[in-house]
């Protein structure tokens, strides 16, 4: 199976909802939403690949990226993220990503480990696979680092988020059991942005 078709396997069984503000209630976990490319870093024994949506490889356009992925203390691992470049004010903003070619001051905002030493984690509750990443990213280069995600009641992590100006939200239902693991998860988005 293809890098991109494993990795966004876990996106086509999402279920998604589309709303102007963030679910709440006991169960949901929310992250800014990066503006940026969508990356797979994938690490195995041949070699490290920064994978687009599209398929295309970015390695190369982010090599302090797949730096700090080959740094890794893991012998395979498939992370789910955000290549983003900062504005002066610490705000990934697409227009300084998109228009240079490689970019040494590109992070990636990494929110999801979906294998790691050849383990498939994607059957895992989101909390499980989360805590698994903060764990693996702990004292790791700085091209590579946690979107940390909140607990708290989704209005007020949405509030903080526009206050800062960040571009996006993301709320996630959280599964506890390996059970509920297997079901659909529920995401919603808010895609515009916060004014």
């Amino acid at each position: 199976m293809s890098v991109p078709a494993r990795g966004w396997a876990l996106s086509s069984r999402v279920c998604r909802r589309q709303r102007k503000a963030p679910p709440s209630g006991p169960g949901w976990i929310h992250e800014i939403k990066h503006d940026g490319f969508r990356i797979m870093a994938r690490r195995d024994s041949a070699a490290v690949r920064l994978i687009t949506r599209a398929g295309n490889d970015f390695s190369s356009r982010f090599p302090f990226i797949a730096m700090a992925v080959r740094s890794l203390p893991v012998r395979s691992c498939l992370i789910d993220g955000e290549a983003i470049v900062c504005d002066e004010n610490g705000l990934a903003v697409f227009e300084l990503i998109r228009r240079h070619g490689a970019l040494a001051s590109a992070v990636h905002c990494a929110f999801d480990l979906l294998e790691l030493d050849g383990k498939d984690l994607q059957r895992q509750p989101i909390e499980i696979r989360k805590s698994l990443l903060a764990k693996l990213l702990k004292g790791s280069h700085s091209s590579i680092v946690l979107n940390e995600h909140f607990e708290e009641d989704g209005a007020l992590v949405y509030g903080a988020a526009c206050q800062l100006g960040c571009a996006l939200f993301q709320s996630d239902l959280a599964r506890h059991t390996a059970q509920a693991a297997h079901r659909i998860g529920l995401r919603s988005k808010i895609l515009k942005r916060p004014q």
